[in-house]
């Protein structure tokens, strides 16, 4: 207990040191745990041995707390009303994935037995409960990993729908499975018979940890409650995780001293239950997700590299071969599952096909597991969490190249280059010269399709990538080729507001396009413009207005004009049918993005939390640019 404040400074410098290989890791496009775990082997006992062994037994603590923050971040990620679109194909997919791959990895684990170093001496009885942990850990998956690949490929329909429930679904129900094969492989390692009165003992387990988990679910609340600041927040939540490790450990020691029987209540359980009631049923939801969110990375560094730090090389080298067969029966099962799930569904035999390609990554929660464990079982515990490591480093460096290759042939990825044309805003701008060459440049930036128009020069596509086009005249024939009913905003920047007004007129009662701005060349025309709708821009008002807002709200300015990289102002269309029919206050917006109004056909309404959102709604947002990107891939485009 001396050395603990040494052991413990010694690991900061080295977590400060795995999150910069962390970062060359992804570089190399490999996931960022690879670079936290190879620093945690690198500095561990069996190589330069800077975190011994005693050192890394010592800091099991901050593991523990790092399981708790795990089981919350899973928890937070099952929202019921994002999922209730596909809850019938997530739940067929999941029962599907969770029997093929517990059953097959389980037989796997028994039958590689009588090769595996450190089961060949057990009895059958201990391999059976190896065999059904390993099943256990096999089945879970990665949201985290998931959810950046959705992020990367800005993927949306029903097929990534289904993947990523499935995916936030089976971290809570592996934690149920890994609680269940946790007593039962307690009880046939101590020669205990599970006959009916292990199974009323396992239902009192899983019941009161339900509980627990609902009692701990109300003491976040509390402290999301208090009005104190976020870090301080954070901290009390992470000490809260710990606390039911302790009184976990606490109650299986007095239950075994005490009473004829031992109570064991998975505090992963009782964790992701409590994330799971603060998720669903609290108004303090948003604000759980950004603490998880604003954690999570300090989180996964510590646990990693100390994961890291206590795999036995020597276990590794001696068990490569099985690891291999682990990764390939863990392939089959989830093949054969989740094929069987979706038919059963009812989904199309196209996607099905691909299903099993999206839930090949796993991370934090089997990693979770698996040192969970090393702790629980210490015959074999250190060992074992080494080999199934092993497999899900694997799963997770090969598992985000399978779910981008489902993704694009399920052609549900709307990358800039690939987007379906219905998902990319296209502008014409009529007038060629300085100020709409720049204009375009700006709205390219932000991923529009743009081209350019007027009746002097050629077609031809500028050095920037972007079209110019010759039109004859300014009539519907003249601009055919270039408006259309996908056509989203009309820019009139010629020189004459008679072509201007002829052009919106074309746009608006031959294509139905609303979206219209002009340049004024002269204050007479004003009215006629306003008359279409038109937003009218006079080059004098307009400075005036700014220099106006410069004085009266500088911030607000300063965003108009791109003078505030903090923060940005956009306009999205809600494309996305889960988000149909949900209220303002069940969207999960980041923290840091706030809705200014939504428009509903020509409808402007000031939102407030019970605003219900319907397809096509136009949402103006303000926020930062990642946040306002992340809103965007949610809710639309």
């Amino acid at each position: 207990m001396q050395q603990l404040p040494a052991f413990f400074a010694s690991f900061v410098v080295v977590a400060l040191a795995a999150s910069v290989v962390g970062r060359f890791a992804k570089r190399l496009r490999l996931p960022y745990i690879t670079g936290y775990l190879f620093t945690g082997i690198i500095v561990g006992p069996f190589v330069l041995n800077i975190e011994t062994s005693a050192a890394v037994e010592s800091l099991y603590f901050i593991e523990e707390i790092s399981l708790a923050f795990i089981a919350f971040a899973a928890g937070s990620e099952l929202f019921l009303k994002e999922l209730r679109s596909r809850l019938k194909s997530i739940a067929w997919v999941t029962v599907g994935l969770v029997t093929a791959t517990f059953t097959l990895g389980s037989i796997a684990i028994y039958l590689l037995s009588g090769v595996i170093p450190f089961l060949q001496d057990l009895p059958p009885a201990g391999r059976v409960a190896a065999a059904i942990l390993a099943g256990a850990i096999m089945v879970a998956r990665s949201p985290s990993s998931a959810i950046a690949v959705m992020n990367e490929l800005r993927a949306r329909g029903p097929f990534t729908k289904t993947v990523l429930g499935v995916t936030v679904v089976m971290d809570i129900v592996v934690i149920v499975v890994f609680a269940v094969s946790s007593s039962l492989a307690d009880a046939l390692l101590n020669s205990i018979n599970p006959g009916v009165e292990f199974v009323v003992l396992l239902l009192i387990e899983l019941g009161l940890a339900f509980a627990a988990g609902y009692g701990v679910g109300w003491v976040l609340y509390a402290i999301l409650r208090m009005r104190i600041p976020q870090h301080f927040k954070t901290g009390l939540v992470l000490l809260a995780g710990f606390l039911v490790f302790i009184a976990s450990h606490l109650l299986r020691e007095w239950t075994h001293a005490n009473l004829p029987f031992e109570l064991l209540l998975e505090p992963l359980l009782i964790c992701v239950t409590a994330s799971f009631f603060v998720t669903n049923f609290t108004p303090h939801r948003d604000e759980f997700q950004q603490i998880i969110h604003d954690a999570s990375q300090p989180v996964f560094i510590i646990f990693f590299t100390l994961t890291g730090a206590s795999i036995a090389l020597d276990v590794l080298i001696a068990t490569w071969p099985v690891t291999l067969v682990l990764f390939v029966v863990r392939l089959v099962g989830i093949t054969i599952g989740s094929f069987s799930g979706g038919t059963l569904a009812g989904d199309p035999r196209r996607t099905n096909r691909l299903l099993w390609m999206g839930f090949v990554t796993q991370a934090g929660i089997a990693l979770g597991l698996s040192r969970e464990v090393a702790t629980e079982f210490p015959l074999f515990g250190d060992s074992f969490a080494t080999m199934l490591i092993s497999v899900i480093v694997m799963n997770e460096m090969v598992g985000p190249l399978f779910m981008k290759a489902a993704i694009r042939r399920a052609g549900e990825a709307y990358e800039p280059e690939t987007a379906p044309t219905d998902e990319v805003r296209d502008a014409l701008i009529l007038g060629i010269e300085g100020q709409s060459r720049a204009l375009a440049r700006q709205l390219k930036a932000y991923n529009w399709h743009v081209v350019l128009a007027d009746m002097d020069g050629q077609d031809r596509e500028n050095a920037d990538g972007i079209w110019h086009y010759h039109v004859d005249d300014i009539s519907k024939e003249g601009l055919r080729h270039v408006l259309g009913s996908g056509t989203d905003a009309l820019v009139a920047m010629l020189n004459d507001d008679a072509d201007n007004l002829k052009a919106c007129q074309i746009a608006y009662e031959q294509y139905g396009i609303r979206r219209l701005v002009v340049r004024l060349n002269d204050l007479k025309w004003s009215d006629r413009f306003t008359a279409l709708g038109a937003t009218v821009i006079d080059p004098a008002s307009a400075t005036v207005y700014l220099m106006d807002q410069s004085v009266r709200a500088p911030q607000t300015a300063a965003m108009l004009l791109h003078r505030d990289p903090q923060y940005e102002i956009t306009q999205i269309t809600i494309t996305n049918p889960d988000v149909s029919n949900l209220q303002v206050r069940d969207l999960r917006l980041p923290g840091d993005v706030l809705i200014l109004s939504v428009m509903r056909d020509t409808q402007s309404i000031v939102p407030s939390g019970y605003t219900t959102l319907h397809l096509r709604d136009e949402l103006t947002l303000v926020g930062t640019p990642a946040s306002l990107e992340a809103v965007t891939l949610h809710l639309g485009y």
